[in-house]
């Protein structure tokens, strides 16, 4: 009788283009072992009908099922899933296939907004919708504190909260000091959220109406001069017979989360008027 054909682990490898970690992982599962391991070098040896079956439990793989689930195929003697289980796995991937979908959608509207951003003319109009923001207020030494600020003790505690924010999200700044000061100044930090949280001592969670309209200028470099910027937006202000009704946001696009250099900062005031 002819001796079977038996091959090492690494050449097994080779031909299957499979990792010896993989092989070596799947005989951990029970899903897939050595045809013989030799008892006294511990060489792994492989038969060619393996080949099939590895072929099988990748196709498996790459039609979502987990090795568990195709382990639990070949322990029923099955070797192939049955009419209930691909109609689950067909579900599953049109449930997955709808989030990947909403991920795109999302994902486009945040470029798209980005760049809108990034092209917009100095000064536009806009209108703001009503929306529900996690605010954090609080007396910073100065601008340069903003920044850790938000991502040290703001965007922890929104992450521990839960908090989910819509793309292409959404924050501001609204300044409460009755003048301006460099220094001790009264800020209010607030982050667009999908729905309102319980408060805790560092987020409070409000609702805020609408705004029919807002004359909003882009601010590109260090907040520290944030004031010429506001110089020339007051002064088209008046150009243009405008009133203001309300209180300023400054919103945040690119800052130092996201840009070293401060003379690329973006930054948008925007002022209720009418």
């Amino acid at each position: 009788m002819r001796e079977k054909t038996k091959l090492k682990i690494g050449e097994f490898s080779k031909m299957m283009q499979i990792t010896v970690r993989t092989l070596r992982f799947y005989e951990e599962k029970g899903l897939l072992t050595p045809d013989e391991v030799d008892e006294w070098t511990g060489y792994r040896y492989y038969s060619i009908g393996q080949m099939q079956k590895l072929m099988d439990i990748r196709n498996l793989q790459r039609l979502g099922f987990s090795l568990d689930e195709i382990k639990g195929l070949y322990e029923e003697d099955s070797h192939a899933p049955s009419i209930q289980q691909l109609t689950e796995k067909i579900m599953e991937t049109e449930e997955q296939l709808r989030q990947l979908i909403a991920r795109r959608n999302q994902l486009l509207d945040w470029r798209n907004s980005r760049k809108e951003m990034k092209t917009m003319e100095k000064f536009s109009i806009q209108s703001l919708p009503e929306i529900i923001v996690a605010s954090h207020r609080e007396v910073i030494p100065n601008y340069a504190a903003i920044g850790p600020m938000c991502y040290e003790k703001i965007g922890p505690e929104m992450q521990r909260l839960g908090c989910k924010c819509p793309p292409p999200g959404y924050c501001f700044t609204i300044e409460h000091n009755k003048e301006y000061t460099p220094t001790d100044i009264d800020i209010e930090y607030c982050e667009q959220v999908e729905e309102m949280g319980e408060d805790s001592a560092i987020i409070q969670f409000k609702r805020l109406p609408a705004i029919p309209k807002v004359l909003c200028m882009k601010h590109i470099g260090p907040y520290e001069r944030m004031g010429e910027s506001f110089v020339e937006l007051f002064k088209y202000i008046d150009e243009h017979g405008y009133k203001i009704i309300g209180q300023h946001r400054t919103c945040y696009i690119d800052g130092a989360w996201n840009q070293d250099d401060p003379e690329k900062w973006l930054s948008v005031i925007q002022i209720p008027i009418e």
